[in-house]
């Protein structure tokens, strides 16, 4: 690229820049300097073509020409537990402390589409996350928080599309219309076969409900992203960066192939598409990942399935630090590790995030816990000046070559994928690697190799492998008590004696009908939803009609 070419480069971004306008901020430095709001290139800059300018083609560095001074990212903390009612003051005290948006944590039996009275709940009711069994448990988990001005998002793949129509229903009795919801929902069931193992129904099945649930959003819901494709839990069963990097695009790929299938715009639904990463330990590698994350999935989307706008082509990201790089021993360390993750997030151009609390290995987080974590977030936020410049680290020797070899590497994932579907598309190789067991296998390895290197003491984890003397007291965590099972039992029993049991029974017959169809399920669960049918009822017709998933042995 030669200087003339740079010049008319800058111009158009300063363009771009001056037309979107930035935050009422201070961005000087912390001794009064000032900062430039972007740091560029020479005409003897190798490969500038790769990197770009924030907010063109192909996004290296970033979606927006502002960065972060034009907006900062969304701070959203994870948080759920015990029942709605206690979920929801945990809200109400995130929102006050200066959070940004919610992200909903569900317990086990609610991610499995069984009901709280279920026997194979026993012992789990409220315990990893908020129990939700039916739409008034919705319209408690939300009480006094209006959806229609809120971003909301749901972490739960399975049982994702009732779960949906259950919060659309709560947002109506709030008075507001699906059109005006805006969030996002996990569905990601490929890293459910791949790697958390949060499954219902086999893949087939559960992609119809996905393509229903696309082609609904897309004609009704025109704010809301109906699929957040999760990398995070790949990285955390113990995947490499490139292959969570890697792994998680090709699913996302297969949903667009999904969404092409089903007639759909990708100019239209892509935009809906969201992701969400995991920022590990090793701060410059993330970085890396992110930034290749957004180059890959912009060509192929451009060049591949014939994405014509700027929006299509975007990938934009939600993070959470690494819940698998904290410890049990020593935890007081783990904020120190939180922080160094969020901060790669940040430099990697993430546009929402949440910061793991430094007990979550032990136990759900304390008040106290999550505010530190909040706090951390807001401290790079307002007080590092990390904001101030776009893609900070742009150009750096290191991160670039770091950027390039993870995208030379998850190319190569990519042509694997391919030739295992046998017909030229990411969808066919995704569900034969599932199959084929290939996905858990190339996870295994790779965390088998990482804890080798751990014990041999190539690797070091402070606290437990080396530094291990510490005058540290012990935790005081927080505990879910039984009586939170007891009484959502018997909540859940009162509200089926008060509902109307033949307009549910007509609800779920109609679904059960609508199973053997091609017409889109969305809009009879969510009378089934309006009408109080459970989670586990819905899940348990569709159980019936499709059969449940069983992982193959595998040798």
């Amino acid at each position: 690229m030669d200087a003339e070419q740079i010049a008319e480069g800058r111009a158009r971004w300063q363009e771009r820049y001056q037309q979107a306008g930035t935050r009422d901020a201070d961005f000087t430095t912390l001794s009064g300097a000032d900062v430039d709001p972007l740091y560029a290139p020479t005409a003897d800059t190798p490969g500038f073509e790769r990197i770009g300018w924030p907010g063109e083609y192909p996004f290296t560095r970033g979606l927006y020409a502002t960065g972060y001074r034009g907006r900062p990212w969304t701070i959203r903390q994870f948080a759920g537990f015990g029942n709605a009612e206690q979920t929801n003051a945990r809200y109400k005290m995130l929102l006050a402390a200066g959070g940004g948006g919610l992200s909903v944590a569900f317990d086990m039996p609610t991610l499995m589409g069984r009901d709280s009275d279920d026997p194979r709940a026993l012992g789990e009711v409220g315990h990893c996350g908020v129990a939700i069994d039916s739409a008034a448990d919705m319209d408690v988990l939300f009480d006094g928080i209006a959806l229609g001005r809120t971003t909301t998002s749901m972490t739960i793949s399975g049982p994702a599309v009732p779960i949906f129509c259950m919060y659309v229903v709560a947002a109506e009795r709030q008075g507001f219309a699906p059109a005006q919801l805006d969030g996002t929902l996990q569905t990601d069931i490929f890293k459910e076969y791949i790697a958390q193992k949060e499954w219902i129904f086999p893949p087939e099945p559960h992609l119809r409900l996905i393509g229903d649930l696309m082609a609904y959003t897309d004609a009704e819901m025109p704010r809301y992203k109906p699929l957040s494709v999760s990398g995070y839990h790949i990285r955390e069963a113990g995947s490499t960066a490139a292959q969570e990097l890697a792994f998680t695009l090709a699913d996302g790929f297969g949903y667009v192939e999904l969404g092409l299938s089903r007639g759909l715009d990708v100019d239209r639904f892509a935009p809906g598409l969201s992701f969400f990463f995991d920022a590990h330990i090793d701060f410059f590698e993330e970085i890396a990942k992110f930034r290749a994350a957004r180059r890959i999935w912009a060509r192929w989307l451009r060049d591949r399935y014939g994405a014509t706008t700027q929006r299509a082509q975007w990938l934009r990201f939600h993070t959470q630090t690494a819940g698998v790089s904290l410890t049990a021993q020593q935890p007081d360390n783990n904020v120190v590790r939180t922080a160094i993750e969020a901060l790669a997030a940040v430099l990697g151009g993430t546009n929402s995030l949440h910061t793991n609390a430094l007990d979550e290995v032990l136990a759900l987080p304390s008040e106290k816990a999550a505010e530190i974590a909040l706090r951390t977030q807001q401290v790079i936020g307002e007080e590092t000046g990390v904001v101030n410049v776009a893609d900070p680290l742009g150009g750096s020797w290191y991160v670039e070559a770091l950027t390039d070899r993870i995208e030379e590497q998850a190319e190569a994932i990519f042509a694997h994928i391919e030739k295992m579907g046998g017909d030229g598309t990411i969808l066919s190789g995704l569900l034969r690697g599932i199959e084929d067991g290939w996905f858990t296998s190339e996870i295994a390895d790779a965390a088998f190799a990482y804890q080798r290197a751990l014990e041999k003491g190539d690797k070091h984890q402070v606290g437990v492998t080396v530094h291990t003397d510490t005058i540290e007291a012990p935790l005081e965590i927080l505990r879910v008590s039984h009586e939170v099972e007891r009484d959502q039992v018997a909540l859940l029993g009162r509200r089926k004696g008060e509902r109307d049991e033949r307009a549910v029974a007509e609800s779920l017959s109609a679904l059960r009908a609508g199973a053997h169809t091609e017409e889109n399920l969305i809009p009879v669960m969510l009378e089934a939803a309006r009408r109080e049918a459970t989670l586990g009822e819905i899940c348990d017709v569709l159980r019936q009609e499709w059969g449940e998933y069983t992982e193959p042995a595998r040798i």
